[in-house]
């Protein structure tokens, strides 16, 4: 029988108001005293200044050198749950026990970012729902892995229980400062889907819609908020599917569903909330998405994340200075730094490793920092 549901907007509408009241009515000081303040307050502990971004790689051990570096602020390190939890109930804890060690020491600031999705343990996506997908970029792009269904109950349930063991163990700590929400991701902690018209195939054949799309980041960012009441939380945004809520492409949907859950998160984090973009380059070829995290500043609290290395030398075109990666890195950090229509900044950008241990990238650093004080 076919069933008239209310508009989503009418839904939202009434839905966002019940969240603010739950959450007033489980933690009713934090919540209050949220709601006090200016979402985009900025005080000793908002993240901010330039920070870099570390990869871990299984084979090896941590390299940590960047921390000492005195532009930088923060470090972001991204890391697959699979590397941490391979069996069930005994993660290894080494590397991140590490990190904040080094961090703590160095008087640096952590975002964690752990990647579920693609590279959840094998065990965690026993009995749930998958589908084969092509990884859509990074390491491993073009490799067919076995997705979670974004609002899996099965999956969800094994990364929220793994998430209360990371808040255990590193909630305290006073160098951690922002974790990335995710789980109704894919290859990383960006918002995003595997979207080629193939994919959007598949997604149609296991009945995608917006609607149980943003209700399962919905229950994500419930975990989050509940769980890493020290933190701020960061969504990496990026969009949803090109499908609406009755199975029918609409390339409307990406942006309407993005708006949705940042609205959704803003409702359930406050001031805690912060909206980051991971494609700033400075190149002739601009993400729209980046602008639109940038005219969030001064809301929210707002980051950028570079879309690559330019000491590479195959990623300065790609920057806006061909064969000039220090040029390249300067003009990025330029772009990163314009004010919004409201004069506000961003309040923190994140730089990859290599552009940090390089020598004739001290320079940019340093001025880049700056801008910061």
């Amino acid at each position: 029988m076919l069933m008239h549901a209310a508009p989503r907007s009418v839904s939202l509408a009434m839905h966002i108001p019940l969240v603010l009241a739950c959450t007033l009515l489980l933690f009713p000081t934090a919540a209050m005293t949220e709601a006090n303040q200016s979402p985009a307050s900025a005080d000793n502990s908002s993240p901010s200044g330039l920070v870099v971004v570390l990869r871990n790689k299984p084979d090896r051990d941590l390299d940590l050198r960047s921390l000492n570096n005195p532009n930088i602020s923060g470090v972001a390190f991204q890391i697959r749950w699979g590397d941490i939890e391979p069996v069930r109930g005994k993660p290894d804890w080494s590397k991140l026990d590490q990190l904040f060690h080094t961090a703590e020491s160095s008087n640096k600031w952590v975002q964690l970012l752990v990647f579920p999705g693609f590279f959840s343990p094998g065990w965690a996506l026993e009995g749930a729902e998958t589908e084969p997908f092509p990884i859509q970029y990074g390491l491993g792009k073009g490799t067919v892995m076995k997705l979670p269904m974004p609002w899996d109950t099965v999956y969800l349930n094994h990364w929220f229980a793994f998430l209360k063991q990371l808040s255990d163990r590193y909630g305290k700590s006073p160098a951690f400062r922002v974790v990335a929400a995710d789980g109704p991701t894919s290859v990383s902690a960006e918002m995003t889907l595997p979207d080629t018209p193939e994919d959007v195939k598949t997604w149609l054949k296991v009945s995608y819609t917006p609607r149980k799309y943003m209700e399962a980041w919905q229950k994500v960012l419930q975990v989050f908020s509940a769980d890493f009441g020290n933190q701020y939380i960061s969504l990496i945004v990026g969009s949803g599917l090109n499908v609406n809520d009755h199975g029918k492409i609409d390339p409307r949907e990406r942006a309407r569903t993005r708006k949705e859950v940042i609205d959704q998160a803003i409702a359930v984090l406050g001031r805690r909330f912060v909206l980051q973009n991971s494609d700033l380059h400075a190149g002739p070829k601009q993400h729209p998405v980046t602008d639109f995290v940038m005219s969030y500043s001064g809301r929210v609290i707002t980051g950028l994340e570079m879309r690559c290395t330019a000491e590479l030398g195959t990623c300065s075109t790609a920057l806006g200075a061909e064969g000039d990666p220090s040029l390249a890195l300067k003009k990025s950090i330029a772009k990163g730094m314009q004010p919004n229509n409201e004069g506000e900044r961003v309040n923190y950008l994140e730089i990859y490793e290599g552009d940090v241990l390089a020598d004739e990238m001290q320079s940019v650093l340093r001025d880049g920092a700056s801008l910061f004080k």
